[in-house]
């Protein structure tokens, strides 16, 4: 239901000053380039792409404040006045009182693993996502996912799928103790499970859990804001409480974040760590000098310092906020129409499509993710990207069969401030097209892959 005064048509909260053209292209087209890339989304040129919904990490349209920034950012090598705007934006919202700036979330994320991960160590999360796992596994540990048990139910509507299993958690930190764990994190939101929230009572029970085995307990906040937003609507006791307030109480139970700028903080580039441990940002700083930056730059321009101080503020915007996730609860909500499987309830960035009910003829072996997301290019010059046994799943050296992920699912993550309804009405037609002509569609085998992180630069033949 709208708000009060409100009517039911959802518009942006924004008007558009800038376009940038997409190419329209031809079937025959999309076709002949889908098989130059072997296959794999992320080697189409995006000049091939009509509606790119690959990734939401970099791709925001900036606001003007944000450009205004552009301008005023400060080059300065060593103690930029945009240095200090960045930092005092961050502690103002996160409550960290280190801060360390890095080009984008994964060099936080190789910084962290790289300081506080021994080898064979263990790091539990609710999910890792792709280079997280990599991270870790980078620094000799293990990374072990701990899902809720509500998130292996793709169509229930629970509303906090992104919760951490706290009796798995325990059994964890029971077995391995303080030095078989280095960390355990929640992921906000759950990117490998549906962009789907984590509850703020979750959050604080898993952290009062770490810390009653003297684990610190960390977040990759990434998209913060659409987890408190999520918080605000669905968690009893928390709809009349400001999102800027939540978000602060998730950070309070936190000994630190990872942070990659490139979602929730409206940015094309930038990051940062952050801690309350003045010893281990010590460590973390002398790693950034050596392979990111210094300490008040860490990798980005002055510019991009100032557009991320922005961008935070301007994404605990409450009207922004309303329409970011009801614009994919309205996507999720016209393909469900149409019979389209998708993971539910609608996550806060990105539809997700379950593969295997898409393709049910098409075994996980032969990479049914990879076929609906090639599928959809091709009918439609959409661009989506498989989380599935392609991203997660790793072939076994002995007998060369595909070891299978969990799920298979196609992710539609949504650009923040880029697209209008008409294009996502266009998306749901394409996808409705797709459904319409599964039986038509089969599956891929690998023709190249390359450890770690494989699904970036795999090719593929069909099947």
């Amino acid at each position: 239901m709208p708000k009060e005064g409100r009517f039911h048509t959802l518009i942006e909260p924004f008007r558009i000053k800038v376009v940038e053209p997409i190419r329209l292209t031809t079937r025959a087209k999309r076709r002949g380039w889908l098989e130059a890339a072997g296959y794999n989304p992320f080697l189409l040129h995006a000049d091939q792409v009509l509606i790119d919904l690959l990734t939401d990490s970099g791709t925001s349209a900036m606001s003007q404040d944000q450009w205004a920034g552009v301008m005023r950012g400060d080059e300065s090598y060593a103690g930029a006045r945009s240095w200090f705007t960045f930092r005092d934006t961050v502690r103002e919202i996160t409550g960290f009182e280190h801060v360390i700036p890095v080009h984008q979330g994964r060099a936080a994320e190789r910084i962290l693993f790289s300081t506080t991960v021994k080898p064979g160590q263990r790091v539990l999360n609710n999910t890792h996502f792709d280079t997280t796992r990599a991270s870790v596994e980078a620094a000799g540990g293990t990374a072990v996912d701990l899902p809720c048990a509500e998130a292996s139910d793709l169509e229930s509507e629970y509303p906090f799928k992104g919760n951490l299993d706290l009796g798995r958690t325990r059994a964890e930190l029971e077995t391995h103790g303080r030095d078989g764990i280095a960390l355990v994190m929640i992921t906000v939101t759950n990117n490998s499970g549906g962009g789907q929230p984590a509850s703020l009572e979750n959050v604080r029970a898993a952290s009062e859990l770490a810390h009653e085995f003297g684990v610190p307990f960390y977040l990759d906040a990434c998209r913060f804001a659409e987890n408190a937003w999520f918080i605000k609507q669905r968690e009893p006791g928390q709809q009349d409480r400001a999102v800027e307030a939540i978000a602060g109480d998730l950070f309070e139970a936190a000994d630190g974040c990872t942070f990659s700028a490139k979602k929730d903080a409206l940015a094309n580039i930038g990051g940062f760590l952050a801690t309350r441990d003045p010893d281990l940002a010590s460590r973390e700083r002398n790693l950034l000098i050596l392979t990111e930056g210094f300490p008040t730059y860490g990798g980005m321009a002055g510019r991009d310092l100032e557009a991320v101080a922005q961008g935070l503020r301007e994404v605990l915007d409450e009207d922004y906020l309303d329409y970011r996730v009801g614009s994919v609860a309205y996507v999720h909500a016209r393909a469900r129409a149409h019979d389209v499987p998708l993971l539910c309830p609608a996550g806060g960035h990105a539809v997700y499509i379950d593969a295997r009910r898409f393709l049910p003829h098409v075994p996980f072996e032969e990479l049914p993710g990879i076929a609906v997301a090639g599928a959809l290019y091709e009918d439609g010059g959409i661009r989506g990207v498989e989380i599935g046994t392609c991203m997660f799943g790793s072939t076994d050296p002995e007998t060369g069969r595909e070891k299978p992920h969990v799920q298979d699912l196609v992710r539609l993550a949504v650009p923040r401030r880029v697209y209008t309804q008409s294009h996502m009405d266009f998306v749901v037609e394409v996808l409705a097209h797709t459904h319409a002509r599964r039986e038509d569609i089969g599956g891929l085998a690998f023709v190249h892959q390359q450890a770690p992180l494989r699904h970036f630069t795999a090719r593929f033949r069909r099947l």
